[in-house]
C-alpha cells in the first residue's frame, strides 16, 4: 500500500434512471478529482437505484457497454468502484460492483448472498455471483464485498485471507427498526461489523452507503471508514448526501499486522478441514431427510 486519499460518494440515485444516474457520477467524480482523491467509491448499485424488480433487464449493462466509457475515461484520473446490474453470458443479471483504473475495468464483484428477508427479494430478479477475490491495485491490494455479503463472516474472512488490505463494501441499507445512538436499529449493527472486521483481519474497510427514498424504504447513510485496528477515521452524516474524503496511511496497516499478527497465524488447512466435515454432515442430513419414512 501507498499513502491516498480516499472519498465515498454518499449519493441518492434516481431509481431506473440510469443517464441521470450517471450525470450524477460524473460531477461527484470531478468534484472528487479536485479535492486530489485517489480512489472514489460509490454505493451499491449506484447508477441504477435498488428496488428495481421487474425493471432489472431494461437497466442491465454489460461491463463493456458503451455507457461505462465516461467513467472509463474519467479512471485515468481517479480510480473507482461504481454499482450497476451487469449482464453476464446467458443473459443471467447481476448485482455488481466494478474496480475502474486507468481507464478499464480491473475487477467486477458480483453479488454473492442476495437476501429474500423483509422487504428484500432480489434472488427472484438476480443471478448469484460465485466468487470473492482479492485484486491488485495501484493503491494496494483490495477487495470487494457487496452489502449484504459483509453480513456473512466468512467473505470478509477469504477477502483478507487472499491478501486484501482493503475491503471496499457499497451499500444500499434501508433502515429497520428503531435506534439509539442512531436513526435506526441496523445503523448500530452495521458500525459494530465494519469496526470489528478492521481489528479482526487487521484491514481498511470502506462502508459505502446510499442515501434518499425508494418505495417507502429509507436508506441511512452514514458511511465510515475504518482502519486497521477497528478505529472510525471518518464518519459521513445520516440521511444526507455528503463526499466523505479521508486521508489512508499505509503505515498504519503496517503497524496494525506487527502489533496483531492474526493473519500470519491463520490456519487455513484446520479451517478448511471443518467446513469440509460441516459440509459433509449437512449433505448427509440433507440426504437422510429426502429419503423414505422408515417402517
Amino acid at each position: 500500500m501507498r499513502r491516498f486519499r480516499l472519498a465515498v460518494a454518499q449519493i441518492p440515485p434516481l431509481l431506473g434512471d440510469v443517464e441521470k444516474n450517471l450525470a450524477l457520477h460524473e460531477k461527484v467524480a470531478r468534484e472528487a478529482i479536485s479535492q486530489s482523491v485517489n480512489l472514489l467509491v460509490f454505493p451499491e448499485l449506484s447508477l441504477t437505484g435498488y428496488f428495481l424488480k421487474d425493471q432489472v433487464p431494461s437497466v442491465a449493462v454489460k461491463a463493456e457497454a458503451p455507457a461505462l466509457e465516461p467513467l472509463r475515461s474519467l479512471s485515468h484520473r481517479l480510480a473507482m468502484v461504481v454499482g450497476f446490474v451487469e449482464e453476464g453470458p446467458g443473459h443471467l443479471f447481476y448485482n455488481a460492483a466494478a474496480y475502474l483504473e486507468g481507464g478499464e475495468i480491473r475487477h467486477i464483484h458480483r453479488k454473492v448472498y442476495l437476501p429474500t428477508y423483509g422487504i428484500f427479494d432480489e434472488q427472484r430478479y438476480l443471478a448469484a455471483g460465485v466468487r470473492i477475490r482479492a485484486f491488485d491495485t495501484a493503491l494496494g491490494r483490495v477487495a470487494i464485498l457487496i452489502c449484504e455479503d459483509l453480513w456473512h463472516p466468512a467473505t470478509a474472512g477469504i477477502a483478507a485471507w487472499d491478501g486484501a488490505e482493503i475491503i471496499l463494501c457499497p451499500s444500499a441499507s434501508p433502515g429497520r427498526g428503531t435506534g439509539r445512538t442512531g436513526p435506526f436499529q441496523n445503523t448500530r449493527t452495521w458500525e459494530q461489523v465494519i469496526r470489528a472486521y478492521g481489528d479482526l483481519f487487521t484491514c481498511f474497510v470502506v462502508f459505502a452507503n446510499r442515501v434518499g427514498y425508494e418505495d417507502g424504504a429509507c436508506f441511512w447513510g452514514g458511511s465510515e471508514v475504518v482502519g486497521p485496528t477497528g478505529e472510525s477515521l471518518a464518519k459521513a452524516r445520516y440521511l444526507e448526501e455528503e463526499l466523505l474524503v479521508v486521508e489512508v496511511e499505509a503505515g498504519a496497516l503496517r503497524r496494525a499486522r506487527v502489533a496483531n499478527p492474526l493473519l500470519r497465524d491463520e490456519r487455513l488447512e484446520v479451517t478448511l478441514q471443518e467446513l469440509q466435515r460441516i459440509l459433509r454432515s449437512r449433505q448427509q442430513d440433507q440426504g437422510n431427510a429426502g429419503g423414505e419414512p422408515a417402517g
